[in-house]
């Protein structure tokens, strides 16, 4: 049976550890402060900035949080983020994606000052992680590699096979895991892919991130491999209080007599991605990446 991935574990340690970090900024006046600007009322980006800030509160980190009518002009977006890249008192800006349709993400991810940029989105951030320079990595695929290192689950000469070819997650980890400092062999499967089962069976590690509740079957993957599932699904279930439970891109059921390691949902890479942006804001304020 599989050892269970807990991501909350982690994310614990990871956050224990940068408290003497915290520590030092204030010694020198310095609080890690993230701007979060949430656009209309999707009830999903509701809840995720939630749960950002209530971590930032709980680590002794600053937030202040914008909020934004669903009709908002692209242009007064804009506006807002101009004024926080020239905030001293902000160290890092975050906008919740998704944007309502009329507002173009690319744009407004590229008017994020770099230097803030803690999600880790912006082109600059991006091709520093393609070359394998020093920048801000995207939280989620960050997450993933600390959990893969966490466990001890090899990487080097390991085929991993990634489903999904998001600039979030499949993309950047991706180009993460195929760095000379893991050394893994990277497969990237996306819509257009054939016969996916048989390339998935070859994995030694799978990591799911396609938005697909329940789409990865025990047939899918082979004896022992190690199975990430980055899928945050809200299935209908009109037991639950909201009337909804979550649920991952692996049937976790299914395959967790077969896998080695597997992460739940809830509880494996959400946490980790909250962890990590709180490692990005402090490396922010400590003014560690310039761009």
């Amino acid at each position: 049976m599989a050892v269970i991935i807990d991501g909350r574990a982690a994310a614990l340690k990871l956050q224990d550890r940068l408290k003497a970090r915290l520590a030092a900024l204030r010694e020198r006046g310095i609080v890690p402060s993230l701007a979060v600007i949430l656009v209309g009322e999707n009830p999903a980006s509701l809840s995720y900035v939630g749960a950002k800030e209530k971590a930032l509160a709980e680590a002794g980190m600053g937030s202040r949080d914008f909020r934004l009518p669903e009709a908002a002009t692209q242009g007064e977006l804009l506006s807002l983020i101009a004024e926080l890249n020239a905030d001293p008192l902000i160290h890092g800006i975050l906008v919740q994606l998704p944007l309502p349709p009329h507002i173009s993400e690319d744009s407004v991810i590229a008017a994020i000052d770099p230097a803030k940029d803690v999600d880790g989105f912006h082109p600059v951030s991006m091709g520093n992680l393609v070359l394998g320079r020093p920048g801000f990595l995207p939280c989620t695929p960050h997450g993933v590699l600390v959990l893969l290192r966490d466990y001890g689950i090899p990487l080097a000469g390991a085929h991993a096979v990634i489903l999904g070819r998001s600039n979030i997650v499949g993309r950047p980890l991706a180009n993460l895991l195929a760095r000379r400092e893991q050394n893994a062999t990277v497969t990237l499967c996306h819509t257009g892919t054939r016969d996916l089962a048989s390339i998935t069976r070859q994995a030694d590690i799978l990591i799911a991130a396609v938005g697909k509740p329940g789409l990865v079957t025990a047939d899918m993957i082979k004896e022992g491999a190690a199975v990430i599932d980055v899928g945050v699904n809200r299935v209908p279930d009109p037991r639950a209080k909201k009337g909804y439970r979550l649920r991952g891109d692996v049937d976790f059921e299914g395959l967790v007599q077969k896998t080695s390691f597997i992460s739940p949902v809830p509880g494996g890479v959400g946490p980790m991605t909250i962890a990590m942006l709180l490692q990005n804001v402090a490396q922010a304020a400590e003014g560690v990446f310039h761009g």
